[in-house]
């Protein structure tokens, strides 16, 4: 029987003080965040590790510690025209809080002076204001209102600020959070002594990151134990390629120096180009393949990738209809999509369509709700994928066809609005909690959906895809 990964089985592997706390214990950060975190400290730049909080109830603290915190990364692809085929025992994380019931324990982080940075990945839903949360909570629904109670924790004890870095895929993800802390802060009236130490004395960073993490390798699982010779729960796959622009001062490049280490890593202080450029191009393909893909039964997004008419679907909706309204040099937009398409296409990664669509709603409104509404203001008509994607999305959310992945307010929402098909389009475009603002007001949109919803619902979706790519 092989021994599960553990510090008892592998004794040589280095222990590092906390120095950043880390909302959010999922495959990304996991090999986004801790696995850079690794790099510096192989390197002797860091000497430090992340202690993470379950943003949710339900978590995986449990299972990392039975491996000791303790997990492999293997990176799979194609860098600088090599192929990469790598695994690293990842010791850069040094243990698991969970709020829900170890909430002393997680205020009690700020009494820790070592810790500099907070890091956070909590879905693009994460960043967002509960009304219901109050100061004497325990905890606090949202990933703000527990980060506001840890904050003014901090500061009750008279210690220095934190550097914030929210990794969410929201545009302005640092401002944004800073915001509703600061709404936080008055709702629970913990004062002006407070809110200038907040202001003062932290960093709140605008980020983006770029990384594909398919996450646990299942379909090979058996295959790498026998390989790595032990048990690992934890293992995540991800590409060799990774991106990070962080909005900040320039001194963080040496407070933590990811880019020393040789990460992919830039500190600048306008990040607007890399994002438009990040969010439109790559996550806007994989938000508007994937109802459209799972509707047609593919899996994966290689599978998307190597069905023809798919991959032209996927093609056309870059070309010609994301980067048109992207204002960054065409040239520089061509060559991105090309990469990107070259990595969509990576025959090592497993990346399947179900874990990219968890949460799709807040995603399509981030990634290309904007492209959508810009398209028809300046051209006069609709974007023809892309409403094709969103019609996929409305129907995959009807829940009887595919496994919705999104929060319990949102899900209510839509079993609300399909409870009666006849009304569906007006009562779920109209919802400005979903979209932000009223969809049925975007002329020609509810009518070009219910078109589309008809063909998808008495079609195979391949085949609607195929009508309107050979037009």
């Amino acid at each position: 029987m092989t021994n599960r990964l553990s510090r008892s089985s592998r004794p040589d592997l280095p222990v590092y003080p906390e120095k950043m706390i880390q909302f959010g214990e999922g495959n990304f950060m996991r090999a986004f965040v801790d696995w850079q975190l690794h790099q510096m400290n192989s390197q002797g730049l860091f000497g430090g590790s992340a202690v993470l909080v379950q943003p949710i109830e339900q978590g995986l603290g449990e299972l990392m510690a039975q491996q000791d915190n303790l997990y492999t990364v293997l990176l799979n692809g194609i860098m600088n025209q090599q192929s990469v085929n790598s695994r690293e025992i990842i010791t850069s994380v040094s243990r698991v809080i969970n709020p829900y019931t170890e909430y002393e324990a997680y205020l009690a982080l700020a009494e820790n002076d070592e810790l500099e940075f907070i890091t956070s990945n909590t879905t693009e839903a994460g960043i967002a204001y509960h009304a219901g949360d109050a100061a004497t909570d325990v905890p606090p629904k949202s990933f703000p209102a527990k980060l506001t109670a840890l904050l003014h924790r901090r500061y009750e004890l008279g210690k220095k600020g934190f550097v914030i870095i929210p990794c969410e895929l929201i545009d302005r993800n640092g401002e944004k959070l800073l915001e509703i802390v600061r709404r936080y802060a008055a709702d629970w009236q913990l004062g002006e002594g407070f809110l200038s130490w907040l202001e003062n004395e932290n960093t709140f960073c605008c980020s983006l990151v770029d990384r594909i993490v398919p996450g646990y390798p299942r379909d090979k699982a058996a295959q790498l134990e026998e390989e790595l010779g032990y048990l690992d729960n934890l293992m995540v796959t991800a590409e060799p390629f990774l991106f990070w622009v962080i909005e900040g001062p320039a001194w963080l490049e040496e407070k933590l120096p990811l880019a020393k280490a040789g990460l992919n890593v830039v500190v600048t202080a306008d990040m607007t180009p890399y994002r438009e450029r990040k969010v439109h191009l790559l996550n806007g393909p994989h938000t508007a393949m994937v109802p459209l893909g799972l509707l047609a039964g593919l899996q994966t997004v290689e599978d998307v990738m190597n069905d023809s008419a798919f991959y032209r679907f996927v093609q056309e909706l870059m070309q010609e209809e994301l980067i048109p309204m992207l204002d960054l040099p065409e040239s520089e937009l061509r060559s991105y999509a090309d990469a990107v398409l070259e990595r969509f296409k990576n025959p090592f990664i497993r990346h399947e369509l179900t874990s990219i669509s968890l949460n799709s709603i807040s995603k399509f409104k981030t990634r290309l709700l904007p492209v959508l509404l810009r398209y028809r203001q300046e051209r006069g008509v609709l974007p023809q994928r892309m409403t094709l994607a969103l019609a996929g999305l409305l129907l995959s959310y009807r829940g009887d066809r595919i496994a919705r992945q999104d929060g319990a307010d949102v899900l209510e929402t839509f079993d609300r609005a399909w409870s009666d098909r006849g009304s569906f389009l007006q009562r779920i475009l109209s919802d400005d909690s979903l979209w932000g603002q009223d969809l049925t007001q975007v002329p020609g949109l509810k009518d070009a959906l219910e078109a589309d919803l008809q063909k998808l619902e008495s079609q195979d979706s391949r085949s609607v895809l195929v009508q309107l790519v050979v037009q």
